[in-house]
């Protein structure tokens, strides 16, 4: 036992200890992401705030969940010197994992659809990694498996693991954020935070700190069509069986909504829940360039199309507050795809519709949307 000791365990410890350092070192490296303002007319009495999680290095919401997840490799002793990091992803996850793979020396491979846009994947191999593209999105799971397995590597599984890699009582997670960041605002404590379900870690960070903290705040999280979070929160309001429904069907607004239930969606700690049109998400997050001068991804459109039902709402009802919500990455991203008119067209998404019903909102303060 003292041999190993002093041989190769003790190398993986040192290695380890080293990594660990590399993670903290880029962490203090860091400042903190920003909290917008977003304008709105004054005599609604409603303030909005976006943080804009694309400011991180690897340029995305994810940055927060790859630094976790690797920290919770390392701390359990599954991630070693020479470890192939394996992933099956959207695309943004990949690409924050690839940048802390090539922050400690390690080969990484992400497992993603055929259809993840090609300024994701440039910055994948950007940063060092390599792409092994599928043609069903179904298929993610059980190709990275079997890589991970053919290589003796470490299979990252954000889907399984990322509600229990963050710490959810605070120590620098995206809640307790928002709220240092909101404390000097005329309404600290936000009415309703606005998020988007990926792997469902961020709203169950979110869900866990307000209510392990006492905080008011309601959650609300939205989902894309053809997602199994919505269908799977509705089974578990009802108090039926939450059988991890599937609805076999990618997500065309990357980065959100999964075509099964992920073990790390946590519906008991959402208040609220609504599904969005595709369409719908594009045509809020054209809007926001128009409004406030921000270039986010469809995701973000996403949050924001829940927002301005929230805010019409509290409009109805006289009701002054605040209302945070999450810039998930930057529209450069998409230019290809859902920044660009010919490809949305292919997919037979048209936003124009739904732009004339945020306009609306905005020149009536009314919601007719859906």
């Amino acid at each position: 036992m003292q041999e190993d000791w002093s041989g190769r365990r003790w190398r993986d410890r040192e290695w380890a200890d080293e990594a660990l350092r590399r993670i903290a070192a880029e962490n203090n490296r860091s400042a903190d992401t920003h909290l917008y303002s977003v304008p709105l007319p004054e005599h609604w009495g409603v303030q909005l705030y976006l943080k804009d999680e694309s400011t991180h290095r690897s340029g995305s919401l994810k940055h927060r969940l790859a630094r976790s997840l690797f920290l919770f490799g390392l701390v359990n002793g599954w991630i070693r010197a020479g470890t192939t990091i394996v992933e099956a992803s959207s695309g943004s996850t990949a690409v924050s994992e690839a940048y802390f793979a090539q922050l400690l020396g390690l080969p990484f491979i992400a497992v993603m659809a055929r259809s993840t846009s090609p300024e994701k994947i440039a910055l994948i191999e950007q940063f060092g990694g390599s792409c092994l593209l599928v043609d069903h999105a179904g298929d993610v799971y059980a190709v990275a498996e079997e890589v991970a397995a053919t290589t003796k590597g470490h299979y990252m599984d954000q889907f399984t693991y990322a509600e229990r890699a963050t710490d959810w009582r605070g120590n620098n997670n995206i809640a307790e954020s928002i709220f240092g960041q909101l404390a000097m605002e005329e309404h600290p404590v936000p009415h309703w935070i606005v998020v988007g379900a990926g792997t469902g870690g961020t709203s169950a960070t979110i869900g866990r700190y307000l209510r392990y903290h006492g905080h008011p705040t309601r959650l609300m999280v939205v989902d894309p069509e053809n997602s199994a979070f919505y269908p799977g929160w509705l089974a578990d309001r009802e108090g039926k069986a939450l059988d991890r429904p599937a609805s076999g069907l990618p997500s065309r607004i990357e980065g959100i909504g999964r075509p099964r239930l992920e073990p790390s969606f946590v519906p008991s700690v959402i208040d609220h829940m609504v599904q969005v049109p595709d369409a719908a998400s594009v045509a809020a997050m054209r809007h926001l360039t128009s409004l406030a001068g921000l270039h986010a991804g469809p995701s973000t459109g996403t949050n924001l199309w829940g927002v301005w039902q929230l805010v019409a709402g509290m409009i109805a009802e006289g009701r002054r507050g605040s209302v945070v919500s999450l810039m998930c990455d930057g529209g450069e991203r998409y230019a290809g795809s859902y920044g660009n008119p010919e490809w949305l067209a292919a997919q037979k998404i048209d936003p124009a519709p739904w732009e004339a019903l945020i306009r609306d909102f905005f020149d009536t303060g009314r919601w007719t949307g859906n």
